[in-house]
């Protein structure tokens, strides 16, 4: 679910002066290139060598099942405050132990929902050169992405990704629609305008979530929602295709979402797996539910009190694995820091320094693989740069 997702969950830590370079993970097989196309690789009995993970790094069998919190939101969405207090409680628990949550009731049309999961199968099921119309450029982290084949040689995910940006900006209520179809072409209208209607309600729904988290921090309600009101956000829609040795590759790598919250829509097949109590539990598909999670901007505001968790994803064999993933941002110009009810010079001093959610993401994209240590290597990183 991050913007780039695949490490080791045994990286060492690396020199913090300089952050470790993606150059030597670019190079590529100059006489053969490689191409994802799903629609070859899925039917092949041997995998290309980049898309096999290390031994200590591949699916484990049978993997237990993650007990995650199902917060009902109804009550706290309508103003019951007993309901609201219920729900900061559960959530304030889960995000110190791992950061990841189930909400029901959550006010989205379950129509929009349906609709945003048959366009995506409509959409990953163009030949290739369709889909290439969108091509993510170098550097970018918006377009149809096959695997990451042009920017990593190893360790390749087994997936094709759409992203694009969304902004709450009143003066950009079309953005996402302008997009797709400057991107794909203007029969792609209505497409356009079923993930316009969905990415508004992610955000929406997000602002909610960011008032619960909140109340559960003991933090004045609305800090978080007018910090986010104005959000620069990013949606994705993956799909994992078959793939018939699953147990050799990962449809995402372990890694930690560097961006603020994660609202993810799985489709029934299941995939989601999360790093627990030293282990690999799986998170259960739940139609009426989306699956949320903390990510390390957040983590940064809550000053280290809320928990950004290792995640991944995993394939099969048979079926092909969709899911739609809201990952929430703050406005470009925002400052992210902690508010003052969080930090005490003796006994919460501050753990990270002030960033804006640019210089975390150009970080990510030009320097570091995103991992479960980004957070910290990118604080070292900033820190060494201002002395």
């Amino acid at each position: 679910m991050a913007i780039e997702c695949m490490i080791t969950t045994r990286r060492s830590t690396q020199s913090m002066a300089q952050p470790p370079s993606l150059k030597t993970e670019h190079k590529q097989d100059d006489q053969k290139p490689l191409v994802f196309d799903a629609s070859v690789l899925r039917y092949q009995t041997e995998i290309p060598k980049q898309f096999i993970w290390p031994d200590e790094e591949k699916p484990c069998a049978n993997t237990p099942e993650l007990q995650v919190p199902l917060i009902d939101l109804g009550g706290f969405l309508s103003g019951n405050k007993k309901a609201a207090t219920k729900a900061s409680t559960i959530v304030g628990e889960a995000c110190q132990k791992h950061g990841f949550f189930l909400v029901v009731n959550h006010g989205v049309d379950n129509q929009l929902i349906a609709d945003a999961h048959r366009y995506m199968g409509d959409f990953f099921g163009l030949p290739l050169s369709e889909k290439q119309r969108a091509q993510r450029l170098l550097g970018e982290h918006c377009g149809y992405a096959s695997s990451f084949t042009g920017r990593f040689s190893s360790k390749l995910p087994w997936k094709e990704t759409l992203s694009f940006r969304y902004s709450a900006d009143k003066r950009s209520s079309s953005i996402v629609q302008d997009y797709l179809c400057s991107k794909m072409g203007e029969e792609f209208k209505e497409f356009g305008r079923v993930y316009q209607d969905y990415s508004e309600a992610m955000s929406t729904l997000s602002i909610g979530i960011m008032e619960l988290l909140g109340l559960s921090l003991g933090v004045d309600r609305a800090h978080f929602k007018e910090f986010f009101e104005d959000n620069d956000s990013i949606m994705r829609l993956n799909y994992y295709p078959p793939c018939q040795k699953p147990d050799q590759t990962l449809g995402t790598g372990p890694h930690c979402d560097p961006t603020s919250l994660t609202i993810l829509h799985q489709d029934q097949v299941g995939g989601l797996e999360v790093f627990v109590d030293d282990k690999w539990h799986s998170i259960s598909p739940n139609l009426n539910a989306f699956v949320v999670n903390i990510g390390d901007t957040f983590m940064a505001l809550s000053n280290g009190r809320y928990k950004s968790c290792l995640h991944r994803a995993v394939v099969n064999s048979q079926t092909p694995r969709k899911s739609l993933a809201f990952f929430l941002c703050p406005r470009d110009d925002k400052v992210v820091k902690p508010p003052n009810g969080l930090v005490d010079d003796t006994s919460c001093p501050r753990i990270y320094p002030d960033f804006t959610w640019p210089m975390l993401l150009e970080f990510t994209q030009k320097h570091y693989r995103a991992d479960m240590k980004t957070l910290q290597v990118f604080s070292n990183w900033l820190q060494q740069k201002i002395s």
